[in-house]
């Protein structure tokens, strides 16, 4: 039984457990630095039955790999490959959060409000929805970083899916609030997730 906590497990098991940590515990805190304590829940952080489920089958897709076929985490570059992306995500969606200010929010808003403005600077400038782009590239490197070839594909797809279906409907709504000015930026900048447009 140690063997299978290896180094090579300690330190894949330990950037996982440091990544989905930092990254939650920071969404919560600039979350609450742009719309205050009483304006958060869990669902509001997009924390869901799904999510925790996802998290728990990739650390038992780990688990069993790690026992039956250790060799398969032993590719050094490719959990590094993992962990560059985890990295990458995770600067591509703070710096969408801390662009945005009170304008990002994790619920879709359906009402347009006073402080709600669109914003096109920044990383906007280069990726129309910079925090799904870094979310599906951190989601997908976290699963590259363990070695896990099931979730791996399993991350890409259903968070790919996830994004196909919330993006059209929250442009639905920042049409109606900014009307051409959004459709001229839509047509100008890319979505930043792959094959939707």
């Amino acid at each position: 039984m140690a063997e299978i906590f290896s180094d090579t497990a300690c330190r894949q098991l330990s950037q996982m457990f440091f990544a989905v940590l930092f990254f939650h515990s920071s969404e919560y805190v600039l979350a609450i630095a742009f719309h205050g304590s009483s304006n958060i829940t869990l669902k509001s952080l997009l924390i869901s039955k799904y999510y925790l489920l996802a998290m728990v089958l990739s650390i038992v897709e780990y688990l069993v790999e790690i026992f039956f076929f250790p060799g398969l985490k032993e590719y050094w570059w490719i959990s590094n490959v993992g962990l560059t992306m985890v990295i990458i995500g995770e600067i591509i969606r703070k710096m969408a959060i801390i662009t945005a200010g009170r304008a990002f929010t994790h619920l879709i808003k359906i009402y347009h409000e006073e402080h709600h403005q669109l914003v096109t600077h920044g990383v906007y400038s280069f990726i129309r929805h910079p925090g799904y782009c870094g979310f599906l590239i951190w989601s997908v490197g976290t699963q590259i970083m363990l070695c896990n070839p099931i979730s791996t594909i399993g991350f890409a797809i259903i968070v790919w899916k996830f994004f196909h279906e919330r993006i059209p409907y929250e442009e639905y709504f920042l049409r109606q609030f900014f009307g051409p000015k959004y459709d001229e930026y839509a047509q100008r900048v890319l979505s930043g997730v792959p094959f939707v447009k």
